[in-house]
């Protein structure tokens, strides 16, 4: 490892600028203000010690390209990284204490002396911690203490994951530190997803974090949760004559956690009615043939979001087919008819408890106007809140960002590029 002030001089001197193009690209040189502003924070937290031993870290958001809510239920998913990630400098210590100051928040502070879950913790990012600390050490690995100090630009309560990079950021830290790199992207997805679950209480699917961890554009098929089956995508977005924007709603996740649980809760009811524990394991078939019955135990909207899983599960294989094939017109009605499952039939582009503020349906009216035909536009992520997602002609994306800013306010608008590496030590 590097000496903190090593590093910050060959940032000055810009000798890291191959690392750097690896995973930046053009941005390369954006990257290297930021991260030289990364050491300053770091140093302004934990002290003006130059000579610790340090690294670079690096974790991305994620878009969710098709699969809305289908990787709980062990269905299929089309995701990629996006040009957005979160930061850390990083200093190893002695102390058996892990300490995580991010930029305009609280220091996170975890004594790794003690990796049970602790109920005040839920909701928390030193949940999150702790339990990415805690899955390591039972897969049999060392753990040990840091400081890191962090930055990001991944949009927090935006659907672009910020919560799964940072669970993935920690995993790639003690996996570089503390395990000689032995633990899988996957694997680091999948420590990522338990602390989620277990230790923070949202009971996620896999999809966030691979996308985070693996990198580029993946198809996902979980129907092996435990070895999910990815492939690699070629998708040039922008060779298509496309641009990526997410547009931003202005109201966070946080706090719709019990609208969030409940979709995989009922669409685990509606697989219990067959003796299974979820929708993956059932046929469509199978659920058609016994409509009636599941109504009658489930309830309504149980039926409706496992309607929605068995549609946008079809939809996904489509997609696929669809870039492979280079056909764009094919994927954007697709995206379309995703949109439409993922507000008809999965309920997530509102909540009942706020019937006054629907956001991302006003949000989504107004894409689909702009875009007509030409583009297409669905909700983003886990729903309810955050942002929408829209495929938008390069031709008319200023006009685009223009008025749906107009709509949602100044820099909501955020137009994104798929990021080809994941997870990463960017220098050591």
């Amino acid at each position: 490892m590097r000496k903190l002030m090593d590093l910050e001089q060959g940032l000055l001197e810009g000798a890291y600028h191959q690392e750097l193009s690896r995973v930046y690209g053009a941005d390369a040189t954006r990257s290297t203000g930021r991260l030289s502003a990364l050491l300053r924070g770091f140093y302004d937290v934990f002290g003006q010690d130059g000579g610790r031993s340090a690294a670079l870290f690096s974790t991305p958001g994620r878009t969710e390209i098709g699969g809305n809510h289908t990787d709980h239920q062990h269905g299929l998913a089309l995701a990629s990284s996006v040009n957005l990630d979160t930061i850390a400098c990083v200093c190893p210590t002695d102390t058996g204490i892990i300490r995580i100051q991010s930029q305009h928040h609280r220091m996170c502070e975890v004594d790794l002396g003690s990796l049970a879950p602790v109920a005040g913790e839920l909701g928390h990012s030193t949940a999150l911690v702790r339990g990415v600390a805690a899955r390591i050490s039972d897969l049999g690995y060392p753990v040990g203490g840091f400081d890191a100090y962090t930055t990001t630009e991944v949009l927090r309560g935006s659907g672009l994951s910020s919560s799964a990079t940072f669970e993935v950021l920690v995993a790639t830290i003690l996996n570089h530190l503390y395990c000689g790199g032995a633990l899988s992207a996957t694997e680091l997805a999948q420590v990522g997803q338990y602390a989620e679950n277990a230790y923070y209480g949202k009971p996620c699917g896999l999809m966030d974090q691979l996308a985070c961890a693996t990198g580029g554009v993946i198809a996902i098929d979980f129907a092996q949760p435990e070895a999910p089956a990815i492939r690699q995508v070629d998708f040039d977005l922008h060779q298509a004559g496309y641009a990526l924007c997410i547009v931003d709603s202005g109201v966070s996740h946080a706090g719709l956690h019990t609208e969030y649980a409940a979709i995989p809760q009922e669409m685990g009811e509606v697989a219990a009615c067959f003796g299974r524990k979820v929708l993956g394991e059932v046929t469509p078939t199978a659920f058609y043939a016994n409509l009636a019955a599941v109504r009658e135990s489930c309830g309504d909207r149980a039926v409706l979001r496992a309607i929605h899983y068995y549609t946008e599960n079809s939809i996904v294989e489509q997609e696929l087919q669809a870039v492979q094939s280079r056909d764009m017109d094919a994927f954007l009605e697709l995206v379309r008819q995703s949109g439409r499952s993922s507000w008809m039939f999965l309920q997530n582009v509102s909540t009942c408890r706020d019937p006054k503020n629907q956001g991302l349906g006003v949000l989504l009216a107004a894409a689909e106007q702009l875009l007509g035909r030409e583009g297409a536009c669905r909700v983003h992520g886990g729903g309810f809140a955050g942002t929408i997602q829209a495929f938008v002609p390069l031709r008319r994306l200023d006009t685009f960002r223009r008025m749906m800013e107009r709509i949602s306010g100044p820099g909501s608008c955020h137009v994104l590029s798929f990021r080809s590496s994941g997870t990463c030590t960017l220098i050591s």
